[in-house]
């Protein structure tokens, strides 16, 4: 049941996130609740920031792996703590913040997972603690990221 639950959730979710492809960086929510989310995203080798972006050894730029840490660790997270408020509302985001330290490059076809824990959500901002790991439990990056979130009329 649990299980039929959480995917009800991450369908509504991702569905309510103000992003399409290919700036969609949310490919699943693995776990939710008022204090953390975990979710991933696989980089696909077509995308178009590879591009040139290191002439035949592709790695993904850090501005991308922020951008999926905060779709994941704040967008998402932002939109079940107002999952309440919502209904045929979408969620309006805005980056305030980020300090971000890279550890490892994330080359094309690499799935990532995003661990966010909520340090505070007040006043339609929220910070978090973010890191994110690739396949094999290794530590990719990790930081905080604070943001505005806010729901706003379709």
């Amino acid at each position: 049941m649990r299980i039929l639950i959480l995917a009800m959730l991450q369908e509504e979710i991702i569905k309510k996130l103000p992003y399409d492809a290919p700036f969609l960086f949310v490919d699943n929510i693995i776990h939710v609740s008022e204090d953390c989310i975990k979710g991933d995203y696989t980089l696909k080798q077509s995308e178009y920031f590879y591009k040139g972006h290191f002439r035949d050894n592709p790695i993904t730029p850090g501005v991308i792996l922020t951008e999926i840490m905060a779709q994941i660790g704040v967008a998402c997270l932002g939109i079940f703590l107002f999952r309440n408020e919502l209904d045929n509302q979408t969620i309006g985001v805005a980056m305030s913040n980020t300090n971000i330290d890279f550890y490892k490059p994330v080359l094309p076809s690499e799935k990532v997972f995003v661990v966010s824990e909520k340090e505070y959500f007040r006043f339609n901002k929220l910070k978090c603690k973010v890191s994110m790991y690739n396949e094999k439990d290794v530590v990719v990056a990790k930081g905080t990221i604070s943001g505005m979130v806010k729901p706003w009329n379709a």
